[in-house]
């Protein structure tokens, strides 16, 4: 399945399920086939997207570190993180804010 996020103040977005279902849970969105991101709910959503991509970042700098220390090789990550899948969504959210119209999916 895909996530298609449209507005009439940005350009369609289209993520993969498994990204588009991460995105909808951080910013407290029912991930289902359909759905609406209304203008007053955007400005919270960019703030739980910045802090999850902030606490990941922080979570995987940590386990780095503690495997350096131990003399361990330290742990691969998806070369694609949350910073990568999010910023586009992030954009859209802040450029439709500004606007005052609503992102929907599925419909």
């Amino acid at each position: 399945m895909l996530y298609k996020f449209k507005s009439k103040a940005a350009g369609d977005l289209i993520m993969l399920e498994p990204n588009g279902r991460r995105v909808l849970e951080i910013i407290g969105k029912d991930p289902g086939p359909t759905g609406i991101i209304q203008t007053p709910e955007m400005g919270p959503a960019v703030s739980a997207l910045e802090q999850a991509i902030a606490e990941e970042e922080a979570r995987q700098k940590a386990m780095v570190e503690e495997a350096k220390a131990q003399g361990e090789e330290p742990p691969h990550f998806d070369a694609i993180g949350l910073r990568q899948r999010a910023v586009p969504f992030i954009d859209m959210l802040r450029r439709c804010e500004k606007a005052g119209k609503d992102i929907v999916w599925g419909v």
